[in-house]
């Protein structure tokens, strides 16, 4: 069973690494690499490292596309 968790686990971030190097438009390469932190935490949490896991969530999936996002934005803004 655990085997097949990791698997699974594996092949959401294979695909979802995939997904941001092919994603061109980097409001949606935000989201998309927050849906890969997500993964890497699932991923982590799998392999039975919680707390890897839960620094995983805080930087990958909610501080690094925070941190994009506002970047986009001011610059979005100074453009204007």
């Amino acid at each position: 069973m655990t085997q097949a968790v990791i698997v699974v686990a594996l092949v959401w971030v294979a695909g979802a690494g995939t997904a941001v190097v092919f994603t061109r438009d980097p409001l949606r390469q935000a989201f998309t690499a927050g849906f890969f932190g997500l993964a890497l935490a699932f991923l982590y949490l799998s392999l039975q490292a919680g707390d890897v896991a839960l620094s995983q969530i805080v930087v990958g999936a909610i501080a690094l596309p925070l941190i994009v996002l506002l970047s986009l934005a001011k610059v979005r803004k100074d453009r204007e």
